[in-house]
């Protein structure tokens, strides 16, 4: 996860990279969140509903602390962020990626119905640099009817506040 040496940068880095995140997510290029826990008084990971494969597709990402790991956040936000892709964005497909060997994180597009399109070779890479093979978990519109994400409770809001979905 090449993105995780962000997490060694001093105070000012991250702060110019939140600002990155949040023109990125007004100018409805990237979308990069939080993830709480339930008390919402602690930073437990984070997600992202990305634009990087095409207009008609989003990827999603996440990451949880390891204190956190095995409870099930990264499954609730994976489904919550499908469920937004498919019917807020309304696009063609959903993609997860993640390494070969990342067993942990592939459970997760498995558990709510995403198929595994294709393993890639040496596409991915590490924190130190090293390439990995690539996992890609894909679910297109015509499969998300009566899916797991489908099916999720979550609540989203427009930037006036208006509940849209």
């Amino acid at each position: 996860m090449p993105w995780a040496i962000r997490e060694l940068v001093p105070l000012e880095g991250r702060v110019a990279w939140i600002r990155t995140c949040r023109a990125e997510f007004d100018l409805d290029r990237n979308y990069v969140y939080g993830i709480f826990n339930p008390e919402e008084s602690e930073v437990i990971g984070g997600t992202g509903l990305h634009v990087r494969q095409s207009p008609e597709a989003r990827e999603i990402g996440y990451w949880i602390s390891k204190a956190n790991v095995g409870q099930g956040y990264a499954t609730e936000v994976a489904a919550a962020l499908t469920k937004v892709a498919f019917e807020i964005d309304d696009i063609k497909r959903v993609e997860i990626h993640c390494a070969v060997d990342n067993v942990k994180s592939a459970a997760i597009p498995k558990r709510l119905g995403f198929e595994q399109e294709a393993i890639l070779k040496q596409r991915g890479l590490l924190v130190d640099g090293i390439a990995t093979d690539s996992m890609i978990w894909t679910m297109f519109k015509e499969s998300y009817s009566g899916s797991i994400p489908q099916k999720a409770n979550i609540k989203a809001y427009d930037i006036i506040g208006n509940q849209i979905l």
